[in-house]
């Protein structure tokens, strides 16, 4: 009879925690525990002192997600089997976290200093846009404007700009790179749905983001045992970008004085020049 009462007790402390673990798994999904990328750290930057850096530029890229190679940070547009798309994560951080500063781009779009961070209120406006339609009115036969806010989704964010330095460390004899800066940019388009240009909503200070991106998994094509996050996207180079703008004394981009096959040929030849910076330091 005692024997039949523990049973009895142990199966309902069972069936009441599994109550209170609702909604989460009991069971290992996989074959085995996945070690490696919660508990993972960022490799520490090597130390750069002024009196080291003997040729430095500034640049700034834009990543296209609609591009084969950037497709890992582009899917899934929903979170599923525990990944999810870079602007997730960035948002994540950002609203849900905290865990990530989002700075303004300012009045014009064009301040990437990280001078001013941003409230949860205004972030939360600058992920609601205002969309804007026309419905016929059955009865006066009338176009009646109509505002509805949506939030921004994830698969409205297909660019992203850069902000790195480029530098040679002489110290160690070697040409080297550290994102600054990362901007999610969205699509806008007029009232009549036609496309007008990207705007940037707002910039992430990139060395903060690091700890944030090394515990986030990515999509590898070639072998889900193989686990990437989105700082091995970004320390290792595995993105399709190209060159929009170097610091110049006018404080210009390559679109305001270069068009079409120019401006390509012009983003080619700045990144030739940083090669060849590093190539003209050694003698064969």
């Amino acid at each position: 009879m005692k024997r039949i009462i523990i049973l009895s007790l142990f199966a309902i402390s069972l069936s009441f925690s599994g109550f209170s673990q609702e909604g989460t798994s009991t069971v290992l999904d996989g074959v085995y525990v996945k070690e490696n990328t919660p508990n993972r750290k960022v490799i520490p930057y090597t130390p750069l002192r002024e009196a080291d850096v003997q040729f430095s530029k500034r640049i700034w890229r834009e990543l296209d997600l609609k591009q084969k190679k950037n497709h890992p940070l582009y899917y899934p547009l929903q979170p599923a089997q525990g990944k999810r798309s870079l602007f997730d994560v960035i948002k994540d951080g950002v609203i849900k976290t905290n865990e990530l500063t989002a700075y303004s781009t300012g009045p014009l779009g064009d301040d990437d200093m990280f001078t001013k961070e941003l409230t949860p209120s205004e972030i939360m406006s600058i992920l609601q846009d205002t969309v804007v339609q026309y419905a016929e009115d059955p009865d006066t036969g009338e176009m009646i404007e109509t505002q509805t806010i949506e939030n921004v989704k994830s698969e409205q964010i297909t660019r992203y700009e850069i902000k790195e330095d480029w530098f040679f460390d002489r110290q160690r004899s070697v040409l080297d790179v550290r994102i600054i800066g990362i901007c999610p940019k969205v699509a806008e388009k007029d009232e009549f749905g036609e496309f007008k240009g990207y705007k940037k909503l707002f910039w992430i200070y990139y060395p903060e983001a690091r700890y944030v991106f090394a515990n986030v998994d990515i999509h590898n094509r070639f072998s889900d045992s193989e686990r990437r996050t989105y700082e091995d996207i970004f320390w290792k180079r595995l993105f399709s970008s190209y060159i929009i703008k170097e610091s110049n004394p006018y404080d210009r981009s390559i679109g305001q004085y270069k068009v079409g096959l120019d401006a390509l040929l012009e983003a080619q030849k700045i990144k030739q020049d940083i090669f060849n910076y590093e190539q003209n330091m050694w003698h064969y």
